[in-house]
């Protein structure tokens, strides 16, 4: 009896232990794509909760759906191996882990983070586990040949599900999102101690994600143009300078666009201030309708606006920026207003965050005095 006390309080240590490690890694952070990866990691890991693969899920309020964020976890039994001896051989903890630099890379590459980051489901009943995980709250652990053919559905065969658990995510008494996790490779069978540790670290994410979500919207409100509510100028300043460095260390091209709105002074003048405030809020949906989702939109200054194009070298930068130009110049509802572009391309024009923008600006100004309504370089 007293053995097994013992051994009780010691495991109830250990697990403590660990929780107050990841907590406080995920406190080292306010960026919700740092955090998901912390959290996802910390499901996997061997320091962790040692589940093989880990997907969340974040409900999508207003839409009344669970959105795909995030899943780590090797694609084969192969790669499982591969990964599993690497940490062995090189004695990884945790922290280690979190801080490997290539995270974000092998993401990208990782078929499961890809089928995640496809799916979106309707919070209903008919829509399966994962639903009803949020829709109730409560934990699941499928784990019998009769739960699996209940729960047996499009988005399980899509993750090549078998045996596997899913946890509410909560904040504040609110569900605001799933985390499933299972032993695809292992075959490692999911116990109540095992769901019970998970749904104690789910309540830990889940305050985790919904401070990034509250900071993220803190940061959008305090430096949104108030009229447009895209990024203002002195917000654009800092995001170019930090594209300059991702691209340096990265060794890639990215492309800045300089625009500006042909004849706006006079069409302030005919119609009036309040027209024109309407304008430059339509001419930022259609950069926002048009622009893709990595693109980065600001309002330069009046009638002026800039957008960064990651990734993107010179000769895609024109058709992107001219498709811009089509958009606007074909909207009835601009009164006949067009916009002049100028591009300049980093590393190619410019290698410096002040020479970049003046690159642009010497491209816009010889589209408008060229006859306006078109793109130069």
């Amino acid at each position: 009896m007293e053995e097994s006390l013992a051994k009780q309080c010691k495991r109830a240590q250990g697990e403590l232990a660990m929780l107050y490690e990841i907590g406080n890694a995920m406190h080292t952070t306010l960026n919700l794509e740092e955090i998901l990866y912390i959290i996802l990691t910390a499901v996997t890991s061997h320091a962790g909760l040692s589940f093989n693969r880990a997907m969340l899920f974040l409900v999508k309020k207003n839409e009344n759906r669970l959105e795909g964020k995030m899943g780590i976890g090797p694609d084969s039994g192969e790669e499982a191996n591969t990964i599993w001896s690497h940490i062995e051989r090189h004695k990884m903890g945790f922290e280690e882990l979190i801080e490997t630099h290539s995270k974000f890379e092998h993401l990208k590459k990782s078929k499961l983070n890809r089928i995640v980051k496809s799916i979106k489901i309707p919070i209903e009943e008919q829509s399966g586990i994962i639903a009803i995980t949020a829709k109730e709250g409560v934990p699941f652990i499928v784990n019998t040949e009769e739960k699996k053919r209940k729960a047996k559905n499009e988005f399980l065969t899509l993750l090549d599900l078998d045996e596997f658990v899913t946890v509410p995510l909560k904040a504040r008494d609110r569900v605001i999102g799933v985390i499933l996790a299972d032993n695809r490779f292992t075959k490692k069978a999911i116990t109540e101690n095992d769901v019970r540790m998970l749904t104690m670290f789910a309540n830990q994410a889940g305050l985790a994600i919904e401070n990034s979500r509250l900071y993220e919207r803190t940061v959008v409100l305090s430096n949104s143009d108030s009229l447009t509510g895209l990024w203002h100028h002195g917000y654009f300043q800092y995001l170019l300078g930090e594209e300059i460095k991702k691209a340096s260390s990265r060794k890639e091209s990215f492309t800045l666009l300089l625009i500006d709105i042909d004849n706006f002074k006079d069409f302030n003048d005919s119609y009036g201030h309040q027209a024109g405030d309407s304008i430059l809020i339509q001419i930022s949906n259609i950069f926002r309708e048009v622009s893709r989702k990595i693109d980065i939109i600001a309002r330069y200054g009046g009638e002026e606006f800039t957008i960064i194009l990651p990734y993107t070298r010179k000769e895609e930068a024109l058709v992107l920026a001219e498709r811009l130009r089509k958009s606007v110049e074909k909207n009835e509802d601009l009164k006949g207003l067009t916009i002049s572009i100028g591009v300049a391309t980093f590393p190619e024009d410019a290698e410096e965050k002040e020479l970049l923008i003046s690159k642009a600006d010497t491209a816009l100004y010889e589209a408008k005095r060229t006859g306006k309504n078109k793109v130069c370089t």
